[in-house]
């Protein structure tokens, strides 16, 4: 006997088989979506919080016999006119000097500075005394990006051991740790604070992202990325926002921290995916979350079916018996075709996340204003998610990826070498480069999981994502560079960093098997850009166009290594390592094939005309 919902259900419902309700996109998705994304949006603003409150401010060396009380002028009357480094002091002339400080109360040499006088208190660079010392600032995002990586180890373990749910409301509330930094006295409280708190947090997206893919079908997974991925962006467009009208770091801080609070509402709220359920043997569970999916989504399914359903049969229905052949190591890695592909998918993610984080981050070094050019950075993001959509979708994954990643890493190369006086072209070219590397950020994901097998495809997508955060904990410090070569011609001015006055992953379902090991090698290789990126300002201190080259060079190695890969749009996934030698077997000989027929009609053809 069917309740009052069963028989609305029935009388508006689209009838549909039972296996294939998580194949169907309705309200329930809906919903589901706006609550994953949600903290998503928001621990992103936690993930790039080192942009603005480890930033540059303006200082310079204090004098003490003529900086006497404050507040301290940065630009006082009495500074030498001669050009000297935020790092060292004019040396006063005890002969000409007497009690009040001139223009000619110096001698005209320079000693390292012991004092400095900040314009304000904006980073937690003047609080915690960090004057020429760019190195620490920087490694602020790398101790961030490791503590996301990190948190991977644990948030998936708590994903796979506890549920979907509980990771993702866990991370999210233990984001507001950060609210810690405020009270750090030390240079080496605030970066345990850092740590703590990416650690802690870092394995939101991961489950959002999860729940997300396993309530979706195949057709709306790449949907599931794109989705996504915007609302990453939006919680970098909000920080941008909060940071320009909240200027004291402190107070930035405890606004960015104070909304994960919230996410303990999600008890009540987010559900828990039915995937899950089925494979861990929820099966009461998983039953009431499918009612809720058919009533969300105004379709029918058998209630009866649903009902006489044990558990093993609960998992034939959704196809989660699981796939049971497994590849050894020395298997997968002596597979000359696999470690094709496996540097290929390795510098792939390494360079989309090193150059979008790199880019990300240096942003704030454009000529302009600090906080509208990392607006416009984040806001590139936004296009370049529908032309991967639209790309991938006509075109394939390789054409538009080899394209994207080459022309990007031309327009980071060409930034570089603008002469400063044409400021519009500088900042065009970047966000250029910016919105082309979103393209090849979602386009690389999707690619790289359709390169491997099945078997392995776990552990080799692993290694690309460390690859990944490793491009993104390097980015941070590539201002480091450009900053060295500048430092001997810089001026008394505004610090570089106040010159103005970013998966997500549309995965298959997870199998057993090697699978797993595969995945991990891509989701390394992602991680590792990520951990790199914050260190691409400390480039800046050799030369300021070593990170436009860095990430240019990274960017254009991965497109050319994409053409030794195969397409893979309309191919079905492979599934063991055989079957990937196989394949790749069958496109040398059938290459071989088309170049000797092409030899053969000009042969022929010179024959022809001879006679």
């Amino acid at each position: 006997m069917k309740g009052k919902s069963g028989e609305n259900v029935e009388k508006q419902g689209k009838v549909i088989e039972l296996s294939d309700i998580l194949n169907y996109f309705g309200r329930y998705q809906y919903v589901q979506f706006f609550l994953a994304c949600f903290p998503a949006m928001f621990v992103n603003l936690i993930n790039i919080n080192f942009v603005f409150l480890a930033g540059d401010v303006n200082y310079r060396c204090k004098i003490p016999e003529c900086d006497t009380s404050p507040p301290f002028d940065q630009h006082p009357p009495w500074w030498p006119d001669a050009a000297i480094d935020r790092c060292s002091q004019p040396v006063l002339d005890p002969a000409s000097f007497s009690g009040v400080c001139s223009n000619t109360s110096f001698t005209g040499a320079v000693e390292a500075c012991t004092e400095w006088v900040y314009e304000n208190n904006s980073t937690m660079i003047a609080d915690l005394d960090l004057a020429c010392q760019p190195w620490k600032a920087s490694l602020v995002g790398t101790v961030h990006n490791f503590g996301t990586m990190t948190s991977m180890l644990i948030a998936g373990w708590m994903s796979d051991r506890f549920g979907r749910k509980p990771a993702l409301i866990v991370c999210a509330i233990a984001g507001c740790v950060g609210h810690l930094k405020p009270f750090a006295t030390s240079y080496y409280m605030y970066i345990a604070v850092e740590y703590l708190e990416s650690f802690v947090s870092g394995g939101a997206n991961a489950a959002a992202m999860m729940s997300m893919i396993e309530i979706s079908g195949p057709k709306y997974r790449l949907l599931a990325g794109v989705i996504f991925a915007y609302a990453v962006y939006l919680g970098e467009f909000i920080f941008a926002i909060a940071a320009m009208y909240i200027q004291d770091w402190k107070t930035l801080a405890r606004v960015i921290y104070t909304p994960p609070l919230f996410f303990i509402t999600y008890i009540y709220f987010i559900k828990e995916s039915p995937r899950w359920q089925i494979l861990n043997s929820k099966t009461e569970d998983a039953k009431k979350a499918l009612k809720l999916i058919a009533e969300m989504n105004h379709i029918n399914i058998s209630q009866e079916e649903l009902a006489k359903l044990d558990d093993q049969e609960l998992k034939q229905k959704f196809n989660m018996e699981g796939y049971t052949k497994k590849e050894s190591l020395k298997k997968i890695f002596g597979s000359r075709e696999i470690l094709k592909r496996l540097i290929t998918a390795f510098m792939c993610r390494f360079s989309a996340s090193f150059v979008y984080y790199g880019l990300m981050i240096n942003s704030v070094y454009l000529p302009g204003n600090k906080y509208t050019n990392f607006m416009l950075a984040t806001v590139m993001s936004f296009p370049g998610e529908l032309v991967a959509l639209y790309l991938m979708n006509k075109f394939g994954r390789k054409k538009p990826l080899i394209c994207g990643f080459l022309l990007s890493g031309l327009f980071c190369v060409v930034t570089g070498y603008i002469p400063t006086e044409y400021k519009w072209a500088t900042i065009t070219c970047f966000l250029l480069g910016k919105m082309i590397i979103a393209v090849c950020f979602t386009g690389a994901v999707t690619y790289v999981m359709e390169l491997f097998p099945t078997s392995a495809r776990g552990c080799l997508l692993g290694v690309g994502a460390f690859a990944s955060r490793l491009g993104s904990m390097l980015a941070p410090l590539t201002p480091l560079l450009r900053a060295r070569l500048s430092a001997g011609r810089r001026r008394l001015r505004v610090a570089p960093g106040l010159h103005a006055g970013a998966p997500h992953a549309a995965t298959g379902e997870c199998m057993t098997s090697a699978r797993g090991c595969l995945l991990g090698v891509g989701a390394f290789a992602s991680r590792l850009g990520s951990m790199l990126a914050p260190l691409t300002p400390l480039l800046m201190t050799v030369s300021p166009v070593l990170p436009s080259i860095f990430f240019g060079g990274s960017a254009i190695l991965s497109g050319i290594l994409l053409t030794r890969t195969p397409e893979t749009k309309d191919v079905p996934l492979l599934d063991t390592i055989d079957q990937v030698n196989a394949s790749a077997k069958k496109r040398k000989q059938d290459k071989d094939n088309l170049k000797a027929g092409i030899e053969n009609y000009a042969y022929r053809s010179d024959s022809v005309v001879t006679n």
